[in-house]
């Protein structure tokens, strides 16, 4: 029989025994998410970043098919380096830990681990949603599903831009997982500070984030996820002109090759980071640090 109970860290574990604030951390970011060795950088930046908001960081990811949750140092290095290191959405955590393999975990695998360990607060960059054309591929992302019956709280700079960020809000709504703007009156559009698209909560402080999440819990009902959408500052986003026209060439692109599928994701992103210069990947960083910052003060906050 697989482990399957979530190893903590025995930092992460005396935090939340002693209801200390623990923010989780995905791991997919650091093993396909950046280049080497800029990858165990960033990784270690961001736990510091959580330190600093008087929070403990509390990486996911999954090794010789156990869970974790609050990596040591060496774990982290192993995450980053290894390139047998998989990506593991929800979907393949079971046959992951039954086969013994290692992989570092998106958006969805991240909060269901999380969530069942007990830490309250996740901060990623970007969720994933609908795809543009859905009515024709069908092609949504897992995240959606997963945080409509997970309870956590999900700080993020919205969802990819890549995305059709109407219909994902629709399908948000239609979920029933909360999404509060996070002082801003418009979604934000990962590497954009603004998608265009209206939020109808905004909120400006953390303690305002907590009180939402605490009457959640009161309220019961379904175990539905929070999303906070924080935006990337707008002196640190992508410059909006030049994300429209190099988005344009990527989907004319991606259609003329035939990506489909799971393919079409990296395919995307890695032609707005090689056309924008690497300009949308330091956007992508600067909305993660901030949305690390802000999820920190969060937990500290409940």
């Amino acid at each position: 029989m697989p482990d399957t109970t979530t190893h903590l860290s025995a930092e992460v574990r005396e935090a939340l025994a002693e209801r200390r604030p623990v923010v989780a951390l995905e791991s997919t970011i650091i093993a396909h998410g950046l280049p080497r060795p800029r990858n165990l950088a960033v990784a270690q930046e961001l736990e510091a970043l959580v330190r600093s908001g008087g929070a403990v960081p509390a990486t996911v990811a999954v090794l010789d098919g156990r869970p974790h949750a609050g990596l040591a140092r060496h774990q982290l290095e192993r995450i980053a380096e290894d390139d047998s290191v998989r990506k593991l959405g929800h979907r393949d955590l079971a046959p992951a830990l039954a086969a013994g393999a290692s992989g570092a975990t998106t958006v969805s695998a991240t909060a269901f681990l999380a969530a069942r360990a007990g830490i309250r607060v996740f901060a990623t960059g970007g969720l994933g949603g609908v795809h543009r054309g859905w009515t024709e591929t069908q092609d949504e992302s897992a995240d959606l599903r997963l945080l409509a019956r997970t309870r956590i709280t999900v700080v993020c700079a919205g969802v990819k831009s890549i995305l059709d960020v109407p219909a994902t809000l629709q399908r948000l709504e239609t979920l029933g997982v909360g999404v509060l703007g996070y002082g801003t009156e418009r979604f934000p559009g990962f590497y954009l500070a603004s998608s265009g698209e209206p939020v109808d909560w905004t909120v400006s402080t953390p303690e305002e984030v907590a009180a939402v999440m605490d009457a959640q819990e009161t309220l019961g009902g379904a175990e539905a996820a929070l999303i906070v959408a924080n935006p990337v500052p707008e002196a640190e986003q992508l410059d909006p002109v030049l994300h429209d026209q190099v988005l344009a060439e990527a989907l004319a692109a991606c259609e003329a090759r035939g990506v489909t599928g799971q393919a079409v994701t990296p395919f995307l992103l890695d032609h707005l980071m090689r056309r924008t210069g690497g300009a949308s990947l330091e956007a992508n960083l600067a909305a993660v640090r901030g949305n690390v910052r802000l999820a920190a003060r969060i937990a500290a906050a409940l």
